[in-house]
């Protein structure tokens, strides 16, 4: 009768292990298409939203305001650079024909992380948090603060859905609703541009007084704007090979001087995103002349 020596052991070992990564490498299973520059500027947003999360858990947990305020400012820094890689992911996947269901699925994994919990969290604690004291018990803040974190999901939810279904040929490229990455930019360039004029009433117990309710409205209303029908202009069609005209270039550099302005930086992120929210509310006001004419502006 022959003895099992260490040996035989050690063979069987590297025999499973060989039959193991024959198996797992292949072809039984397809795999989806990965693109890797795409889903780079992915993976850039996410982890942008994931430090903001951090960076708002270390302000949560100083008890003074004013010690807190860098760390909240980080984080809306954070969140707007969320908003470029968010930006740069599908331009990327379009310029080079590289779109993919992983991308579209994988981009809306990191929009719920950056856009819907940060913000969330960021302003239920900066902004909404005195509220829920004003209020008693109830934590009214952190309610609105979920209720914008569901909408957001569910937007992305439908996005997806609708972006799976056969396109009519002429179909808008608008998007229903106001997009995540929009609404977050929104709260989060308002709150930077609020505790940066009143971290003084903020760090005191009477908070911002009517601010409070101010901002726990527009929650409320970018909420219902992301699962509204209300059409937002996509720029889909805007990448590196799109002609500007002379005034779109007179405009871009006028907002990148004011950016770089010690004096207006707090403001033109909150000009921007307003603009833009506003615009798509009024655009169903306009002329069908017009909105085609402001369309082509944007898109050329």
């Amino acid at each position: 009768m022959k003895l099992i020596t260490d040996d035989d052991i050690f063979h069987c070992f590297l025999r499973l292990i060989y039959a193991l990564a024959v198996f797992v490498m292949s072809d039984q299973y397809e795999e989806p298409k990965i693109y890797l520059l795409p889903n780079l500027m992915t993976a850039g947003n996410l982890c942008c939203g994931f430090f903001a999360v951090l960076t708002i858990f270390k302000g949560m947990q100083h008890d003074d305001f004013t010690e807190a305020y860098t760390f909240y400012q980080q984080a809306i820094m954070l969140i707007f650079g969320s908003c470029i890689f968010d930006l740069l992911d599908g331009r990327l996947a379009r310029l080079g024909g590289q779109e993919s269901p992983f991308g579209q699925e994988f981009d809306s994994i990191a929009d719920v992380v950056s856009f819907g919990m940060a913000p969330a969290l960021l302003v239920s604690k900066a902004v909404l948090f005195p509220l829920s004291e004003q209020l008693g018990d109830f934590k009214i803040g952190w309610a609105i603060a979920f209720i914008y974190l569901l909408c957001g999901a569910m937007r992305l939810a439908r996005f997806n859905c609708l972006a799976n279904m056969p396109k009519k040929p002429g179909a808008s490229m608008d998007f229903r609703g106001i997009p995540i990455p929009m609404a977050a930019g929104f709260i989060g360039s308002i709150t930077f541009l609020i505790i940066h004029l009143y971290k003084g009433e903020m760090a005191s117990e009477t908070g911002l007084g009517a601010w409070n309710y101010v901002l726990a409205v527009a929650m409320l209303g970018l909420s219902a704007l992301m699962l509204s029908n209300v059409p937002y202009p996509s720029f889909k069609k805007v990448d590196w090979r799109t002609k500007g005209s002379l005034w779109g270039v007179v405009l871009g550099a006028m907002f990148f001087m004011l950016l770089l302005n010690e004096q207006t930086r707090w403001y033109t992120p909150t000009l921007i995103f307003s603009l833009y929210l506003i615009y798509g509310l009024v655009r169903p006001l306009l002329s069908k002349r017009m909105q085609k004419k402001l369309d082509d502006s944007m898109d050329s």
